[in-house]
């Protein structure tokens, strides 16, 4: 597989929707997460990212315009011991409790489809990060509808181990803009990852589509210790 510019994949695609990054920096000594959402609605563009405990959760910018907080008000990262969890929607909470059960990343996604929202029946996607011991290795899911028809869920996790310093993995829910809005297809992208968040998180935050874009999430943890550091940007503010 051919690793491709982040920066490069995000300026050509108007509207990828919501994206989720994890890799390891290019030094080796950090684990590197991502979080974006865009928005074409007035609904989805009213909304920031705000901290909340170790993890974030989304939240109207103003309140007087929410109309529909279903699926747009979510807490997209959680931590539990070693494990950081990311997603773009309430499955969050179900893969962190199901954890807590004892389940594993993939099994407690098994209780989840895609998202309700008829006809473009929105992807979930999920990530994890396990960081211990100075070991860093993480996994990517997609439930997904067969081609656009809610009949059939599909269901593909993708699990990366020893990872390869300087790269990373790319998934996010929509192929492109439409109506309706295809869903993503294929494996996880391989892409470039940058040593420092700062740069990193410029970078994501300049690719995007100015006009559709919403929220940026980024966290590096450090391999070696486990502690970690968060950037946010809004585009409400």
């Amino acid at each position: 597989m051919t690793i491709l510019s982040l920066e490069q994949d995000l300026k050509n695609n108007s509207y990828p929707g919501r994206g989720i990054v994890i890799g390891r920096s290019g030094d080796g000594k950090s684990a590197i997460t991502a979080y974006f959402i865009m928005g074409r609605s007035a609904n989805s563009r009213n909304r920031v990212f705000v901290q909340d405990g170790e993890g974030i959760r989304t939240q109207a910018f103003n309140s007087s315009k929410l109309t529909d907080p279903s699926l747009i008000i979510y807490t997209p990262v959680r931590v539990l011991g070693n494990k950081t969890i990311v997603t773009n929607g309430d499955q969050t909470n179900t893969i962190y409790e199901g954890m807590t059960q004892q389940l594993t990343f993939e099994q407690s996604l098994c209780t989840r489809k895609f998202e309700p929202d008829a006809p473009n029946y929105t992807p979930r996607i999920s990530g994890i990060l396990y960081v211990e011991n100075e070991t860093f290795s993480y996994a990517l899911s997609i439930l997904k509808s067969n081609h656009g028809n809610p009949r059939q869920c599909n269901r593909f996790t993708f699990e990366y181990n020893d990872c390869v310093a300087g790269e990373g993995h790319f998934i996010h829910t929509y192929m492109h803009d439409g109506n309706p809005l295809p869903s993503f297809e294929g494996e996880p992208k391989l892409v470039n990852i940058l040593d420092e968040i700062g740069s990193f998180t410029d970078m994501l935050w300049g690719s995007l589509n100015e006009e559709n874009k919403v929220s940026l999430f980024v966290r590096r943890i450090d391999i070696a210790t486990g502690k970690y550091e968060t950037r946010i940007v809004n585009k409400n503010c």
